[in-house]
């Protein structure tokens, strides 16, 4: 379907074409612009807001975290993936984690900290400005200090009683022991000099240096399992995109062991029916939509965090074909997004992708540059704050990615030593024939794999711009017979899934609980760009 632009919008879609951003707050937008305007790049501009977002945004991401970078360069005329997942402790197995707090918080589940590496690794190999000027917004954001939003008082009050636990109050975040109120100001100078000190002196100083060595220090005074030989061994890798097509369109995104494959797959089974034609949300498209993800999470909890996993086969359209016949006019029960050694008779079970063999929580941002350089997104401190933990005279919140992990043995992506998690983070580029249509992406915990392709699906199959299409309300399933759903879905729409057997929990108008999405539109006839950003959060796009 061609792109009609239709949709009901809460904002104004943002255009522009000379470059645009859109990312999870606006100061973080705007870093990301500056750099445009000051004549960077789009991937100069990415690791802008990515420094930024560690800022104004500090429980989502940064440079204590890690993602997944996916960039085209018109340099290079090809599509890279970058992944900047840290390992897990060479000394992490799976009897450590019996206690289930050690999987949560603390110094246990934290994970090489990727993101340092690969921001600095983005702009050596694409970026055209230094890193100091680079990191330069950030770094005035910090040492400055920038107003807390509500959302951001809403997510800083969330975390406040594990960041006292593990932390202390001697934290910027917090005012006397509590969240700071909207207005507040937040001045964050160790952070500022951490990034300083990187942008100088290169990730070695991170990994190998005086900010490794406390990083390190802190975790084990505190029990902790990461060692100076774990940051050494970091390194950040490229990668080729796993792609699919859907309605003459290719979408790309991460290979595993992130878990980009679940979407598509999901995708494949979905172009066998006329979404279109059926409307926007209808009981029947929104039923499919359900049932066809519950076979995507089955094949997904078994296939993408094994050794050399049947890609070709998964993503094969013989095989989505073969999911796609066991959807029926009811609700079958899901076992849900982590893998279980045993599933119930009556829940969905993975299929034999191996038969199709050919050959074989969280921030997202968009930026795209006037030469059509683009870069899409997703990282993540693992929770709000990570573990909870901030390295003395540093301002580095470190991660707690390890908290994704199964601690299930014989699980695919079960704990184990020096070892890449199986991770939902998936930011998508989608092409035609012509070029770059559409970035986007989402956080949202495993939520991500639904709440992506429901926005994919508003724009290519109900032709929604950008910021309607990621407004529109969503579903999301869970386990068993469970879905969750925000009630601007009408009221007899979801009746009608109640008596298909959906049991549903209503979130309300609107839910950050079903993610906080950030997508640009290309304009095929004119090159312009259409930017959108998802009022469930911060999220705010700049063009110029």
């Amino acid at each position: 379907m061609s792109q009609t632009h239709t949709g009901h919008t809460h904002r104004s879609t943002v255009t522009g074409t000379r470059g645009m951003v859109s990312s999870a707050h606006p100061l973080a937008s705007l870093a990301g612009l500056r750099v445009l305007i000051d004549g960077g790049n789009a991937i100069d501009a990415a690791v802008a807001t990515a420094a930024a977002l560690n800022v104004v945004e500090p429980y989502m991401s940064g440079i204590g975290g890690a993602g997944f970078m996916h960039i085209y360069s018109t340099r290079d005329q090809s599509q890279r993936v970058l992944d900047y997942m840290g390992l897990s402790a060479k000394a992490a197995t799976l009897d450590l984690f019996d206690d289930e707090e050690r999987r949560l918080r603390g110094p246990f589940p934290v994970l090489v900290p990727g993101a340092c590496g690969g921001w600095l690794e983005a702009l050596d190999r694409y970026g055209t400005m230094d890193p100091l000027t680079v990191f330069g917004p950030a770094i005035e954001y910090a040492e400055s200090g920038f107003a807390v939003t509500v959302k951001n008082h809403e997510f800083i009050a969330g975390a406040a009683t594990d960041l006292l636990r593990y932390a202390g109050s001697d934290v910027p975040y917090l005012i006397d022991a509590r969240a700071p109120a909207p207005g507040d100001v937040i001045v964050q100078q160790d952070l500022a000099t951490t990034l300083r000190t990187v942008a100088e002196a290169g990730a070695e100083v991170f990994y190998e240096g005086e900010l490794g060595r406390r990083i390190v220090e802190h975790l084990q005074n505190l029990g902790g399992l990461l060692t100076r030989a774990d940051l050494r061994g970091f390194r950040p890798m490229w990668q080729e995109p796993i792609s699919t097509t859907y309605r003459g369109y290719t979408i790309s995104g991460p290979p595993p062991p992130c878990q980009t494959a679940q979407y598509l797959l999901q995708l494949n089974m979905l172009e066998g029916y006329d979404l279109g034609d059926m409307g926007h949300n209808t009981e029947q498209a929104l039923h499919l939509f359900l049932e066809s993800a519950k076979l995507a999470v089955a094949d997904r909890t078994l296939y993408t965090g094994i050794p050399s996993p049947p890609i070709d086969g998964l993503l094969s359209k013989g095989y989505a074909a073969s999911r796609r016949g066991l959807i029926g006019d009811q609700a079958k029960s899901s076992g849900g997004d982590i893998f279980h050694a045993a599933l119930r008779e009556d829940q969905v079970r993975p299929g034999d992708s191996q038969g199709w063999m050919q050959t074989e929580c969280t921030t997202h941002f968009d930026t795209i540059d006037a030469e059509g350089n683009a870069v899409s997104v997703t990282q993540s401190l693992g929770a709000g704050f990570g573990s909870a933990l901030v390295v003395p005279g540093t301002g580095i919140v470190l991660n707690n990615l390890g908290r994704w992990f199964d601690y299930t043995d014989g699980s695919p992506n079960v704990i184990g030593p020096a070892k890449k998690i199986e991770m939902p983070m998936s930011p998508a580029q989608i092409w035609d024939e012509h070029g770059l249509r559409l970035l986007v992406g989402t956080p949202g915990s495993y939520g991500i794999l639904q709440t992506t392709p429901q926005m994919i699906i508003n724009a290519l199959d109900h032709g929604m711009n950008i910021q309607a299409a990621i407004e529109a309300p969503r579903v999301k399933t869970a386990q068993g017979f469970g879905a969750d759903v925000e009630t601007r879905i009408p009221a007899a729409v979801l009746e009608g899934l109640e008596r298909r057997g959906h049991e549903l929990n209503r979130l309300g108008a609107w839910s950050a609980g079903v993610g906080g999405g950030q997508g640009i539109w290309v304009d095929p006839d004119s090159g312009s760009f259409m930017g959108g950003a998802d009022p469930r959060r911060d999220g705010y796009a700049i063009g110029w």
